[in-house]
């Protein structure tokens, strides 16, 4: 059988190759990074800000329902004034398990942004509707805000609906952009 000329790099690259690691290797290994003195001894005359965690826990009570003036403060919170016309808002209370409906009047055609928001220990559940068409069907995390912007035909009519399965309240508003 006849032998086989051998395939690769040449013995003498090979080595040349190893014997370069291998120096690489032996001089990087002596780098050390050396600290001031001052610093690691801690004598130093400026002192480290002490740690504070940012991710705070949120107040139980701003999940709680309010009402009266507390209700009044909240709702012109969530629904800061408007650019735009406004041609529906409301806000309230609702119990457990309590649904609300509403309609709108008749809207005329343009764009319009509808500003959901809710308060409470668990999620609000909103559908905006025109007709047949669910513009908005949401379930809001309370605590936050949301903002849809919409485009609606000339004399629209919506039907608001809100529900929370726990005590919350809801606020929304319907302002042409």
């Amino acid at each position: 059988m006849p032998a086989l000329p051998a395939q690769g790099v040449p013995r003498t690259r090979t080595a040349s190759a190893v014997g370069i690691l291998l120096v690489l290797g032996t001089a990087l290994s002596g780098c050390a990074y050396e600290y001031d003195e001052d610093f690691s001894s801690g004598s130093s005359s400026a002192s480290a800000p002490a740690f504070t965690d940012a991710a705070l826990p949120r107040d139980p009570a701003l999940n709680r329902p309010v009402s009266g003036a507390e209700l009044d403060e909240w709702a012109a919170e969530v629904l800061p004034d408007a650019d735009g016309e406004v041609f529906h808002s409301n806000y309230g209370v609702l119990e457990a398990g309590e649904e609300r409906e509403e309609t709108t009047a008749k809207l005329p055609e343009g764009t319009y942004a509808l500003t959901l928001a809710c308060r409470g220990p668990r999620r609000v559940s909103f559908n905006v509707s025109h007709g047949d068409l669910d513009l908005v069907d949401l379930n809001l995390r309370c605590g936050t805000s949301r903002v849809n912007v919409v485009y609606l035909p000339a004399d629209a009519v919506l039907h608001i609906a809100v529900e929370a399965r726990r005590g919350a309240n809801f606020a929304y508003r319907v302002s042409l952009i």
